[in-house]
């Protein structure tokens, strides 16, 4: 049995070293996620079990990152390219003057995971929920110059803003990603603040726990500060109620905006993961949970994001198609961005016998599989996980057999 396991692995390994290219692959986590060294060594990426030690096993190069859980998807890029190319973090002056934050946050110099990351040594992007939606992000500050002035006179100083960095990137992967936003945020919005409940309980555990990544937003408790000083500081901070927020990155109002200004790029290839729990409810038209594979603090959410008709700013609504979704995500919002205002990107069903075509949208899926399910955060069996891990390992393959 070990010998046929190894021969397997030897195969494996012999089929990444013969494919078309070698690029690293990225993991890219979503909303209120988090790094590799934080939870207790609980994976964002695999949970109990390891996705990214197990696709190096396979014989692919994967690299980590972590970025800011609550933060804009302009500033989890900027964060997802310093990481990778190294130096100090520079959100950029004229971002910076616009909503108030600190523009190169002391401590936020980076030692490179990837230095060589250059058109010549592009990368393949996974990210999953939110994560989807900052790696489209980056494309977009990577290949479009930036000025720091209104006058556009003045170009920025930052090495990602101040130039295009064509061709660094090769394929875009999304799983689970809220490309046209979700109306389960529409809806927690209006409830209690509970991310600045949250950051209070990062306060008291400590950072190696969890770390929300806010330098730039000045939201450390200062020395001398107490408690409740630092707390009203905290939820009276701008930033909640403007635009450079995860919560407007993820409503489908700001989805809608963002999608009309970051459009595909015609020399990407780019993959979408979509899953759904719920099933329809034939009395009501609405979405019930309808799979195991949904953990029990989700089931609630689902059966919400079942029966909630989303409200944009010009007050036009979604519709009945928008109810099926995963327990976070509406499952029609998973497959690529569709609702920018000068049109979508193309989006078609993936085929093993189509042929891979930069530019436009590739969906996978439905999988059966609840939001966090899919990225491993269950309780499962190792036979769920090894299903799980192939459809990673099945994946990351196809990413290899793309010209370079």
């Amino acid at each position: 049995m070990k010998s046929i396991k190894k021969y397997l692995m030897l195969f494996t390994i012999c089929t990444t070293v013969l494919a078309q290219n070698n690029y690293p692959i990225v993991l890219v986590h979503g909303f209120m996620g988090w790094g590799p060294e934080e939870m207790l060594g609980y994976k964002y990426w695999g949970g109990f079990w390891n996705i990214e030690k197990h696709l190096k096993k396979q014989g692919f190069i994967v690299y980590t990152v972590s970025v800011g859980p609550v933060s804009s998807n302009w500033e989890r890029a900027v964060e997802t390219f310093y990481q990778l190319k190294g130096g100090q973090l520079d959100y950029g002056k004229a971002h910076s003057d616009r909503f108030g934050v600190i523009q190169k946050p002391e401590g936020k110099s980076y030692k490179a995971l990837y230095p060589e990351w250059d058109s010549e040594h592009p990368v393949h992007f996974i990210g999953h929920s939110m994560g989807g939606q900052t790696i489209r992000m980056l494309d977009y500050l990577l290949t479009n110059q930036f000025y720091s002035d209104s006058a556009r006179t003045i170009v920025e100083e930052s090495k990602l803003l101040r130039e295009k960095h064509d061709g660094w990137i090769k394929s875009i992967t999304t799983i689970s990603s809220p490309h046209n936003g979700t109306t389960y945020i529409d809806v927690r919005i209006k409830e209690i603040p509970f991310i600045q409940n949250l950051l209070g309980f990062a306060a008291v555990v400590g950072s190696r726990v969890y770390n929300f990544d806010l330098e730039h937003w000045d939201l450390k408790q200062k020395k001398g500060e107490s408690w409740n000083e630092y707390y009203n500081r905290m939820q009276n901070h701008p930033a909640w109620n403007s635009k450079n927020v995860s919560t407007w990155d993820l409503s489908i109002s700001g989805a809608r905006e963002m999608n009309t200004y970051v459009r595909a790029n015609p020399n990407i290839y780019y993959f979408s993961f979509a899953n759904t729990a719920t099933i329809l409810d034939e009395n009501t038209g609405f979405h019930i949970p309808g799979n195991k594979n949904i953990n029990k603090i989700l089931r609630n959410k689902a059966e919400n994001i079942g029966s909630t008709i989303g409200i944009y700013t010009d007050s036009t609504e979604t519709d009945s198609t928008w109810f099926e979704n995963d327990g976070v995500v509406n499952t029609i919002s998973m497959a690529g961005p569709t609702t920018g205002l000068n049109g979508s990107d193309k989006i078609i069903k993936y085929s093993k016998d189509r042929s891979l075509i930069p530019g436009q949208w590739y969906t996978l899926g439905p999988y059966q599989m609840g939001h966090y399910y899919i990225i491993g955060q269950a309780f499962m069996r190792k036979k769920s996980r090894d299903k799980l891990y192939k459809i990673y390992s099945d994946h990351c393959k196809l990413l290899y057999t793309l010209p370079k």
